[in-house]
């Protein structure tokens, strides 16, 4: 289709570099568009914009972005962070947002753990996002961990609580993750896979932001159980009931990965430090950590 070009022929137009073309569709300063992970540039619009005077006020040096990671919570994240000194704070909002941030360049990473509501393979959900995310052309994912997810209980587990079945026929009230969070994802995918709908579950509220905030609502008696990782449980009151074994990845793009702050973050993840702490707080399996899962 001769209006729209593809990346080589739209820098050979332009006359940049396919690296500073990148920079700029990264920047979204570029008129263009992702047609099955390709990107597609107008001509026309791009002839607009260059006549418009644009490109003359578009730099081209690489803005440094934050060093922040967003995306899901995890307490062997969060303890990894501090104890590798690698200057990277933690902006826990869900994985969907994180994404959307490393998308826009408001944070250097993004810790995801996504599921596939339409019933598909859960181990590639991370890949996938990382794929079709708008923008990300030089994402690379690092795998984390794999974690295991489950109930959160009250301590004894009163209701007899085992899957989201029991919990929609006992009634209980079930914390609520921000929407697009991990968790909230793996909790639509259950009750999907139980048969049921989401309103056959009676919600909790507020909306809990992270596991310790779960928790902490099943200890204080606002909520019956809720989803959250293993290592969470580790506190007086509740008790943890596993469902499901999943991915915890790290989306980055590969221009950061390299940077100070990561790479002390990735070498303190390959040390028998790391590996002896997943093990104490339960729920963890590191033999893949570090490893690259997928490459834009």
């Amino acid at each position: 289709m001769p209006d729209l070009l593809t990346t080589d022929e739209a820098a050979a137009h332009l006359r940049l570099s396919e690296r500073k073309l990148y920079e700029l569709v990264a920047a979204g300063a570029v008129p263009c568009t992702k047609v099955t992970g390709r990107w597609l540039f107008p001509k026309a619009a791009l002839d607009h914009w260059v006549l418009s005077g644009l490109i003359a006020g578009v730099t081209l040096a690489r803005v440094d972005t934050p060093p922040i990671i967003g995306g899901s919570h995890d307490p062997l994240m969060e303890w990894a962070l501090r104890e590798s000194a690698c200057g990277l704070a933690s902006l826990a909002e869900g994985s969907e947002s994180g994404l959307r941030r490393l998308t826009r360049g408001e944070v250097m990473a993004a810790a995801i753990h996504m599921h596939r509501l339409d019933g598909g393979d859960d181990e590639t959900a991370n890949a996938n996002a990382v794929a079709l995310a708008d923008g990300l052309y030089d994402g690379v994912l690092i795998a984390f961990a794999r974690r295991e997810q489950g109930l959160l209980v009250t301590e004894g587990n009163p209701m007899r609580l085992s899957d989201m079945q029991s919990v929609a026929k006992a009634k209980a009230r079930v914390t609520q993750r921000p929407e697009g969070a991990g968790a909230q994802l793996l909790q639509l995918t259950l009750i999907a896979q139980a048969g049921l709908k989401p309103d056959d579950i009676i919600a909790a509220k507020p909306i809990c932001a992270t596991g310790p905030d779960v928790a902490q609502a099943i200890r204080a008696g606002r909520a019956d159980c809720g989803i959250a990782t293993r290592a969470v449980a580790r506190v007086p009151g509740v008790e943890f009931v596993p469902l499901v074994w999943e991915r915890f990845d790290i989306a980055i793009r590969q221009r950061d990965y390299f940077r100070p702050g990561p790479q002390a973050l990735f070498n303190f993840l390959r040390s028998p430090a790391f590996a002896s702490h997943a093990a104490e707080l339960g729920g963890y399996d590191v033999t893949e950590t570090g490893s690259v899962r997928h490459l834009n």
